[in-house]
Protein backbone atom coordinates (compact mmCIF):
# COMPACT_ATOMS: atom_id res chain seq x y z
CA UNK A 1 0.00 0.00 0.00
CA UNK A 2 1.19 3.65 -1.29
CA UNK A 3 -0.08 7.00 -0.33
CA UNK A 4 -0.05 9.99 -2.87
CA UNK A 5 3.50 10.65 -2.10
CA UNK A 6 4.58 7.05 -3.51
CA UNK A 7 8.01 7.10 -1.25
CA UNK A 8 7.16 5.46 1.87
CA UNK A 9 5.13 1.72 1.42
CA UNK A 10 3.04 0.38 4.49
CA UNK A 11 1.86 -3.46 5.02
CA UNK A 12 -1.25 -3.29 7.53
CA UNK A 13 -1.64 -6.03 9.41
CA UNK A 14 -5.33 -5.43 9.31
CA UNK A 15 -7.44 -3.11 7.23
CA UNK A 16 -11.24 -1.87 8.89
CA UNK A 17 -14.05 0.37 7.14
CA UNK A 18 -16.05 1.22 9.54
CA UNK A 19 -19.46 2.48 9.07
CA UNK A 20 -20.30 3.92 12.48
CA UNK A 21 -17.96 5.88 14.75
CA UNK A 22 -18.81 2.84 17.25
CA UNK A 23 -16.93 0.91 15.24
CA UNK A 24 -14.17 3.36 15.16
CA UNK A 25 -14.08 3.11 18.68
CA UNK A 26 -13.74 -0.65 19.18
CA UNK A 27 -11.24 -1.00 16.38
CA UNK A 28 -9.30 1.52 19.21
CA UNK A 29 -10.01 -0.21 22.05
CA UNK A 30 -9.04 -4.03 20.86
CA UNK A 31 -5.87 -2.43 19.23
CA UNK A 32 -5.57 -1.33 23.37
CA UNK A 33 -2.34 0.85 22.83
CA UNK A 34 -0.56 -1.52 21.46
CA UNK A 35 -1.10 -1.65 17.75
CA UNK A 36 -0.43 1.27 15.60
CA UNK A 37 -3.72 2.41 14.13
CA UNK A 38 -4.37 4.77 11.71
CA UNK A 39 -7.27 6.39 9.83
CA UNK A 40 -7.02 6.74 5.65
CA UNK A 41 -9.31 8.91 3.78
CA UNK A 42 -8.19 9.06 0.09
CA UNK A 43 -4.35 8.49 1.23
CA UNK A 44 -3.19 11.75 0.10
CA UNK A 45 -0.59 12.14 2.37
CA UNK A 46 2.55 12.85 0.71
CA UNK A 47 5.15 11.18 3.62
CA UNK A 48 3.44 8.09 4.45
CA UNK A 49 1.34 8.83 7.32
CA UNK A 50 -1.95 7.61 5.98
CA UNK A 51 0.39 4.71 6.05
CA UNK A 52 0.91 1.54 8.68
CA UNK A 53 2.35 -1.69 9.52
CA UNK A 54 -0.44 -2.27 12.22
CA UNK A 55 -4.59 -1.77 11.87
CA UNK A 56 -5.39 0.38 8.72
CA UNK A 57 -8.96 2.49 9.39
CA UNK A 58 -10.29 2.61 5.68
CA UNK A 59 -12.31 6.04 6.32
CA UNK A 60 -14.58 5.59 3.36
CA UNK A 61 -16.74 3.61 4.66
CA UNK A 62 -17.63 7.13 6.99
CA UNK A 63 -18.76 9.05 4.01
CA UNK A 64 -22.40 9.99 4.16
CA UNK A 65 -23.74 13.94 3.57
CA UNK A 66 -26.14 14.11 5.81
CA UNK A 67 -29.03 16.86 5.72
CA UNK A 68 -28.04 20.56 4.36
CA UNK A 69 -29.27 23.23 6.22
CA UNK A 70 -28.67 27.15 5.86
CA UNK A 71 -26.74 27.14 9.41
CA UNK A 72 -24.32 23.96 7.90
CA UNK A 73 -24.15 20.42 7.13
CA UNK A 74 -23.55 17.43 9.19
CA UNK A 75 -20.92 15.33 7.16
CA UNK A 76 -19.18 12.12 8.08
CA UNK A 77 -15.00 12.17 8.13
CA UNK A 78 -14.72 10.19 5.07
CA UNK A 79 -16.87 12.12 2.50
CA UNK A 80 -14.58 14.18 -0.05
CA UNK A 81 -15.48 18.26 -0.50
CA UNK A 82 -16.57 17.10 -3.66
CA UNK A 83 -18.81 15.13 -2.42
CA UNK A 84 -19.76 18.24 0.40
CA UNK A 85 -20.08 20.45 -2.68
CA UNK A 86 -21.97 18.50 -4.54
CA UNK A 87 -25.29 18.35 -1.70
CA UNK A 88 -24.90 22.07 -0.69
CA UNK A 89 -24.91 23.62 -4.51
CA UNK A 90 -27.82 22.96 -5.07
CA UNK A 91 -29.56 24.73 -1.92
CA UNK A 92 -27.28 27.62 -3.42
CA UNK A 93 -24.43 26.87 -0.55
CA UNK A 94 -20.79 26.16 0.00
CA UNK A 95 -18.36 25.82 2.92
CA UNK A 96 -16.13 28.89 2.75
CA UNK A 97 -12.88 27.18 2.35
CA UNK A 98 -12.43 24.57 -0.01
CA UNK A 99 -9.11 22.72 -1.21
CA UNK A 100 -7.88 23.31 -4.47
CA UNK A 101 -8.58 19.50 -4.94
CA UNK A 102 -11.63 18.55 -4.04
CA UNK A 103 -10.92 15.15 -3.78
CA UNK A 104 -9.83 15.21 -0.53
CA UNK A 105 -11.33 14.17 3.02
CA UNK A 106 -13.05 16.39 5.36
CA UNK A 107 -11.91 14.25 8.35
CA UNK A 108 -8.32 14.24 6.52
CA UNK A 109 -8.24 18.23 5.76
CA UNK A 110 -9.73 19.02 9.51
CA UNK A 111 -7.49 17.15 11.24
CA UNK A 112 -4.38 18.92 8.88
CA UNK A 113 -6.06 22.66 9.28
CA UNK A 114 -7.17 22.79 5.23
CA UNK A 115 -5.73 26.27 3.86
CA UNK A 116 -7.68 27.75 0.20
CA UNK A 117 -7.85 30.57 -1.81
CA UNK A 118 -10.50 32.04 0.53
CA UNK A 119 -8.14 31.51 3.73
CA UNK A 120 -7.41 34.88 3.58
CA UNK A 121 -11.13 35.75 4.59
CA UNK A 122 -12.49 32.61 6.49
CA UNK A 123 -9.17 31.23 7.74
CA UNK A 124 -8.55 27.55 7.71
CA UNK A 125 -11.27 24.78 7.42
CA UNK A 126 -10.47 24.24 10.53
CA UNK A 127 -11.64 27.30 11.72
CA UNK A 128 -15.08 26.91 10.17
CA UNK A 129 -16.29 23.61 12.07
CA UNK A 130 -19.70 24.15 14.32
CA UNK A 131 -19.08 20.71 15.99
CA UNK A 132 -16.96 17.28 15.64
CA UNK A 133 -17.49 13.70 16.71
CA UNK A 134 -14.03 12.57 17.92
CA UNK A 135 -13.32 8.84 18.91
CA UNK A 136 -10.47 9.27 20.97
CA UNK A 137 -6.91 7.51 21.62
CA UNK A 138 -8.72 5.30 24.82
CA UNK A 139 -11.87 4.66 22.51
CA UNK A 140 -14.34 7.38 23.87
CA UNK A 141 -16.91 8.76 21.80
CA UNK A 142 -17.08 12.31 22.32
CA UNK A 143 -19.08 15.90 20.80
CA UNK A 144 -17.28 19.17 21.04
CA UNK A 145 -17.52 22.68 20.19
CA UNK A 146 -16.65 25.94 20.56
CA UNK A 147 -19.26 25.53 24.21
CA UNK A 148 -18.59 21.41 24.27
CA UNK A 149 -15.29 19.89 25.61
CA UNK A 150 -13.43 23.06 24.00
CA UNK A 151 -10.05 21.95 25.05
CA UNK A 152 -10.25 18.44 22.67
CA UNK A 153 -12.55 20.62 19.95
CA UNK A 154 -9.57 22.78 19.64
CA UNK A 155 -6.72 19.91 19.97
CA UNK A 156 -8.13 17.74 17.39
CA UNK A 157 -8.55 20.95 15.08
CA UNK A 158 -5.12 20.74 12.80
CA UNK A 159 -3.72 18.33 15.37
CA UNK A 160 -2.54 15.59 12.81
CA UNK A 161 -4.73 13.19 14.76
CA UNK A 162 -2.59 13.20 17.68
CA UNK A 163 -5.87 13.28 20.12
CA UNK A 164 -7.76 11.51 18.80
CA UNK A 165 -9.40 10.21 14.74
CA UNK A 166 -12.43 12.47 13.71
CA UNK A 167 -15.55 10.86 12.28
CA UNK A 168 -17.93 13.61 12.09
CA UNK A 169 -18.15 17.16 11.31
CA UNK A 170 -20.48 19.93 11.46
CA UNK A 171 -19.30 22.47 8.29
CA UNK A 172 -20.64 25.78 8.30
CA UNK A 173 -21.74 27.00 4.87
CA UNK A 174 -22.28 30.60 3.14
CA UNK A 175 -24.05 31.77 0.05
CA UNK A 176 -22.15 30.19 -2.96
CA UNK A 177 -21.56 32.67 -5.73
CA UNK A 178 -23.13 32.25 -9.18
CA UNK A 179 -20.10 33.53 -11.12
CA UNK A 180 -16.49 34.33 -10.89
CA UNK A 181 -13.82 36.58 -12.25
CA UNK A 182 -10.49 35.43 -12.36
CA UNK A 183 -7.72 37.90 -12.99
CA UNK A 184 -4.00 36.72 -13.69
CA UNK A 185 -1.26 39.25 -12.19
CA UNK A 186 1.94 38.95 -13.11
CA UNK A 187 4.23 39.92 -10.20
CA UNK A 188 8.25 41.14 -10.38
CA UNK A 189 9.07 38.96 -7.37
CA UNK A 190 7.64 37.25 -3.96
CA UNK A 191 7.60 40.94 -2.83
CA UNK A 192 5.27 42.09 -5.19
CA UNK A 193 3.19 38.85 -5.46
CA UNK A 194 2.88 39.58 -1.63
CA UNK A 195 2.09 42.57 -2.02
CA UNK A 196 -0.79 41.80 -4.40
CA UNK A 197 -2.45 39.10 -2.16
CA UNK A 198 -2.31 41.48 0.97
CA UNK A 199 -4.37 44.17 -0.46
CA UNK A 200 -5.69 42.94 -3.43
CA UNK A 201 -10.13 43.02 -2.75
CA UNK A 202 -10.39 39.59 -3.90
CA UNK A 203 -12.59 37.00 -2.47
CA UNK A 204 -10.22 34.14 -3.65
CA UNK A 205 -6.18 34.66 -3.89
CA UNK A 206 -3.32 32.40 -4.61
CA UNK A 207 0.41 32.82 -6.03
CA UNK A 208 2.74 30.75 -7.93
CA UNK A 209 6.43 31.03 -8.86
CA UNK A 210 7.32 29.04 -12.43
CA UNK A 211 10.16 28.45 -13.57
CA UNK A 212 11.39 30.57 -17.30
CA UNK A 213 13.97 31.22 -19.68
CA UNK A 214 15.05 34.21 -16.97
CA UNK A 215 14.61 32.53 -14.08
CA UNK A 216 11.68 32.34 -11.44
CA UNK A 217 8.65 34.23 -12.37
CA UNK A 218 5.77 35.11 -10.38
CA UNK A 219 2.22 35.43 -10.55
CA UNK A 220 -0.96 36.27 -8.21
CA UNK A 221 -4.70 34.68 -9.27
CA UNK A 222 -6.78 37.18 -7.73
CA UNK A 223 -11.04 35.53 -7.95
CA UNK A 224 -13.67 37.78 -7.64
CA UNK A 225 -16.92 36.02 -6.51
CA UNK A 226 -19.89 38.08 -8.58
CA UNK A 227 -17.19 40.63 -9.76
CA UNK A 228 -17.95 42.13 -13.27
CA UNK A 229 -14.36 43.87 -13.87
CA UNK A 230 -11.16 43.25 -12.02
CA UNK A 231 -10.48 46.16 -9.09
CA UNK A 232 -9.11 49.00 -9.94
CA UNK A 233 -5.02 49.34 -10.27
CA UNK A 234 -4.51 45.59 -10.36
CA UNK A 235 -3.34 45.32 -13.60
CA UNK A 236 -4.24 41.58 -15.12
CA UNK A 237 -2.40 40.13 -18.02
CA UNK A 238 -5.45 38.06 -18.25
CA UNK A 239 -9.11 38.15 -17.03
CA UNK A 240 -11.59 34.90 -17.17
CA UNK A 241 -15.07 34.53 -16.20
CA UNK A 242 -16.63 30.42 -15.15
CA UNK A 243 -19.56 29.44 -12.97
CA UNK A 244 -18.21 29.08 -9.33
CA UNK A 245 -18.66 25.07 -9.78
CA UNK A 246 -16.31 25.09 -12.86
CA UNK A 247 -14.10 27.42 -11.07
CA UNK A 248 -14.54 24.69 -7.69
CA UNK A 249 -13.77 21.94 -9.69
CA UNK A 250 -10.50 23.57 -11.91
CA UNK A 251 -8.00 20.48 -10.88
CA UNK A 252 -9.56 18.06 -12.77
CA UNK A 253 -8.22 19.09 -16.48
CA UNK A 254 -4.82 19.41 -14.66
CA UNK A 255 -5.18 15.53 -12.88
CA UNK A 256 -6.68 13.98 -16.08
CA UNK A 257 -3.86 15.22 -18.45
CA UNK A 258 -1.47 14.54 -15.36
CA UNK A 259 -2.69 11.29 -15.12
CA UNK A 260 -2.84 10.53 -18.81
CA UNK A 261 1.09 11.44 -19.01
CA UNK A 262 2.17 9.37 -16.05
CA UNK A 263 2.92 11.89 -14.10
CA UNK A 264 0.48 11.73 -11.27
CA UNK A 265 1.46 8.70 -9.98
CA UNK A 266 5.59 9.25 -9.68
CA UNK A 267 6.60 9.93 -6.18
CA UNK A 268 5.32 13.64 -4.89
CA UNK A 269 7.86 14.79 -2.31
CA UNK A 270 6.14 17.60 -1.01
CA UNK A 271 7.88 20.53 1.88
CA UNK A 272 4.96 23.13 2.20
CA UNK A 273 5.84 25.85 5.76
CA UNK A 274 3.92 28.28 6.92
CA UNK A 275 6.51 31.11 7.09
CA UNK A 276 6.09 34.79 9.25
CA UNK A 277 5.11 37.79 6.87
CA UNK A 278 8.34 39.74 8.07
CA UNK A 279 10.85 37.58 6.79
CA UNK A 280 8.57 35.19 4.05
CA UNK A 281 9.23 37.20 1.07
CA UNK A 282 13.22 36.85 1.15
CA UNK A 283 12.76 33.31 1.98
CA UNK A 284 10.98 32.37 -0.34
CA UNK A 285 13.29 34.20 -3.50
CA UNK A 286 16.45 32.85 -1.56
CA UNK A 287 14.54 29.25 -1.71
CA UNK A 288 13.95 29.73 -5.62
CA UNK A 289 17.51 31.32 -6.42
CA UNK A 290 19.10 28.15 -5.27
CA UNK A 291 16.88 25.83 -7.23
CA UNK A 292 16.92 24.60 -10.78
CA UNK A 293 13.46 24.23 -12.53
CA UNK A 294 14.22 20.02 -12.36
CA UNK A 295 14.58 20.47 -8.73
CA UNK A 296 10.52 20.13 -8.14
CA UNK A 297 10.21 18.10 -11.47
CA UNK A 298 8.11 18.18 -14.76
CA UNK A 299 4.49 18.84 -13.23
CA UNK A 300 5.88 20.10 -9.64
CA UNK A 301 4.36 22.94 -8.38
CA UNK A 302 5.47 26.60 -6.15
CA UNK A 303 2.50 27.89 -4.30
CA UNK A 304 2.51 31.06 -2.14
CA UNK A 305 -0.70 31.75 -0.40
CA UNK A 306 -0.44 35.02 2.01
CA UNK A 307 -3.16 34.53 4.84
CA UNK A 308 -4.24 37.77 4.91
CA UNK A 309 -5.86 39.49 8.32
CA UNK A 310 -6.00 36.54 10.42
CA UNK A 311 -2.49 37.41 12.61
CA UNK A 312 -2.46 33.40 12.78
CA UNK A 313 -3.65 30.34 10.52
CA UNK A 314 -7.03 30.67 12.88
CA UNK A 315 -6.85 26.88 13.90
CA UNK A 316 -5.50 26.43 17.95
CA UNK A 317 -4.14 22.81 17.58
CA UNK A 318 -2.21 24.15 14.39
CA UNK A 319 1.42 25.83 15.05
CA UNK A 320 0.81 29.49 14.63
CA UNK A 321 3.06 32.10 13.16
CA UNK A 322 2.61 35.87 12.90
CA UNK A 323 1.18 36.82 9.31
CA UNK A 324 0.92 33.64 7.87
CA UNK A 325 2.20 32.84 4.38
CA UNK A 326 2.19 28.99 3.24
CA UNK A 327 4.99 28.34 0.78
CA UNK A 328 4.95 24.96 -0.93
CA UNK A 329 7.46 22.95 -3.18
CA UNK A 330 5.37 19.98 -4.40
CA UNK A 331 7.93 18.24 -6.42
CA UNK A 332 7.46 15.30 -8.39
CA UNK A 333 9.93 13.14 -9.17
CA UNK A 334 10.02 12.91 -12.96
CA UNK A 335 12.21 11.29 -14.87
CA UNK A 336 15.25 12.92 -15.82
CA UNK A 337 15.32 14.66 -12.79
CA UNK A 338 16.87 14.28 -8.88
CA UNK A 339 15.32 10.90 -6.65
CA UNK A 340 12.98 11.06 -4.59
CA UNK A 341 15.33 10.15 -1.93
CA UNK A 342 17.29 13.60 -3.09
CA UNK A 343 14.32 15.58 -2.86
CA UNK A 344 13.05 14.24 0.06
CA UNK A 345 16.56 15.45 1.22
CA UNK A 346 16.12 18.50 -0.27
CA UNK A 347 12.90 19.14 1.84
CA UNK A 348 14.39 18.13 5.00
CA UNK A 349 17.14 21.20 4.46
CA UNK A 350 14.07 23.29 3.45
CA UNK A 351 11.90 22.31 6.91
CA UNK A 352 14.98 23.28 8.77
CA UNK A 353 15.50 26.55 7.17
CA UNK A 354 11.83 27.39 7.56
CA UNK A 355 11.94 26.43 11.45
CA UNK A 356 15.10 28.84 11.58
CA UNK A 357 13.43 31.64 10.20
CA UNK A 358 10.67 31.40 12.71
CA UNK A 359 8.23 29.09 10.13
CA UNK A 360 5.99 25.75 11.33
CA UNK A 361 6.10 22.92 8.76
CA UNK A 362 2.24 21.83 7.10
CA UNK A 363 0.86 19.83 8.23
CA UNK A 364 1.84 19.66 11.74
CA UNK A 365 4.60 16.09 12.46
CA UNK A 366 2.44 13.54 13.59
CA UNK A 367 3.09 11.88 16.97
CA UNK A 368 1.51 8.76 18.64
CA UNK A 369 -0.62 5.99 17.34
CA UNK A 370 -2.48 7.77 14.92
CA UNK A 371 -2.52 10.51 12.25
CA UNK A 372 -5.57 11.49 10.20
CA UNK A 373 -5.25 12.58 6.70
CA UNK A 374 -6.88 13.00 3.38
Amino acid sequence: MQDFGGSAVGAPQEVVRPTSAGEVASTLLRADGRTPVVPRGRGHSTDGRSLTGGISIDMRGLATVHEVRDAGVSVDAGATWREVLEATLPHGLTPPVLTDYLDLTVGGTLSAGGVGGTSHVHGTQAGNVAELEVVTRDGRIARCSPSLDRRLFDAVRGGSGRHGIITRAVLRLVPAPRDVLVCTVPCQDATALLRVQTTAPADHLSGQAKPSETGWRYEAKAVLFDGKEPPRGLGPSEVETATYREFADRMTPDVDELIALGEWRRPHPWAIAFLPGRVAAGFIESTLAAMEPGDIGLSGVVLVKALKGTGDTGTPGLANVADPVQFGLLRTASPGCPSPAAMASANERFHERARAAGGVPYPAPVGGQSGQTG
